[in-house]
């Protein structure tokens, strides 16, 4: 399928969404199997576990087939996006996307292709043996592949708001959405990128560099976060939310659990290699602050689309397709994970929660939920594009 000028880089997302279901999947594996010595489990822990023919064994195979279907759909429509927008940018519909408020769609490329280096981490710690014995030589690849994404963001960012603040011509009556938040999404993504060698590295100045560039995207897109939200719910007020782009009300949930696993990564590699203690409690509190914001917005966006009908027109509707639809994917996929993240390193850890107990399962029970209905979202929208 070819779509030249009908396409819109907002279609990235649907590569994102997958690999993101990718990643949602490798936080069984990342949480239920031990890994002590190393701060991810790899092939090393995982095989062993696997062939035991326990219920951790079920669940692993599970999780595997799941990260390569997704990491499967992730390339594949990575390839198939990059087609179409080289194409594309030869039409007269990309010239006017550029000197539009939709230029900021283009975002999406290196937030794509950010996403893209998670999933090949994944893919190697999950399938290649004694990964872990090398790994410091793949950091200094890691932090060059986040620095051209990261350049690919700020040139596209600087590009938009130069032109912006050069003209004036911000056209306030089509911002009544959050769409414009996928700037920050990201300069998010390239955050937590940076900050997985700042917490796992040994090696003092690939440790720096990465919480360097963690903290410099990260303070960047807190910086936008403010502005854009404000200018967002302001232009909302006023006009309603537009709704086709209703999904945008959702997007500050995978901004706040990027931003959250790189403070908790900082945090390690902070306490690993400069010497500043790590207080277990400060992690309960910023894991329970950010899950609060989520389940505030879950609700709210929920609510607003349920209202305005957004589901049955661009969901149920087989006729009524919209790119943006992808955009729910990224928000079911950002809960989950970080719902993982707060019952293990701000419950467990701080031992309010007994690891493998039963209530450790049960409070596991609304994420794995929310991951199922994003997944049966997935295949419903991928359908309806043919993709």
């Amino acid at each position: 399928m070819i779509l030249r000028e009908k396409f819109n880089p907002m279609c990235f997302l649907a590569s994102l969404g997958a690999g993101g279901l990718s990643v949602s999947f490798f936080m069984y594996l990342m949480f239920l199997v031990p890994h002590k010595g190393t701060p991810m489990a790899t092939f090393d822990y995982i095989f062993p576990e696997l062939i035991k023919g326990t219920w951790l064994s079920i669940v692993i195979a599970f999780s595997l087939i799941f990260i390569i279907t997704f990491a499967f759909f992730h390339f594949k429509l990575l390839i198939w996006n990059t087609k179409q927008f080289n194409m594309y940018k030869k039409t007269d519909a990309y010239k006017t996307l550029v000197n539009s408020n939709a230029e900021i769609t283009l975002m999406t490329i290196p937030l794509t292709y950010a996403m893209t280096i998670n999933v090949c981490f994944v893919l190697g710690a999950v399938f290649v043996p004694n990964l872990w014995n090398i790994v410091e030589y793949l950091f200094p690849f890691a932090l060059l592949g986040f620095l051209i994404a990261g350049y690919y963001a700020l040139k596209i960012t600087f590009d938009y708001f130069s032109r912006l603040l050069t003209t004036g011509d911000f056209d306030f009556t089509k911002n009544n959405n959050l769409s414009q938040m996928i700037s920050i999404f990201a300069l998010s993504m390239v955050s937590v990128g940076f900050a997985a060698p700042g917490a796992m590295s040994h090696n003092l100045t690939i440790n720096a560099i990465g919480i360097f560039g963690a903290l410099f995207f990260g303070s960047f897109a807190m910086l936008l976060l403010i502005i854009k939200i404000t200018m967002g719910f302001k232009n909302m007020f006023e006009q309603g939310v537009a709704l086709e782009a209703s999904p945008s009300l959702w997007i500050i949930i995978p901004i706040l659990t990027l931003l959250g696993i790189m403070m908790v990564r900082v945090s390690f590699g902070l306490d690993h290699n400069f010497d500043s203690s790590l207080s277990k409690s400060s992690l309960f509190t910023l894991t329970s602050v950010i899950l609060s914001i989520q389940i505030i917005f879950g609700i709210l966006g929920y609510k607003v689309m349920k209202t305005n009908g957004y589901f049955e027109k661009y969901i149920e509707d087989e006729n009524a397709r919209s790119s943006v639809s992808f955009a729910l994917i990224c928000p079911g996929v950002a809960f989950m994970v970080f719902g993982m993240f707060f019952i293990n390193f701000g419950l467990t850890y701080n031992e309010v929660l007994t690891k493998y107990s039963i209530f450790y399962f049960i409070l596991m029970i609304p994420f794995i939920f929310i991951q199922y209905k994003t997944v049966i979202y997935f295949f419903k929208l991928k359908s309806k594009f043919n993709f």
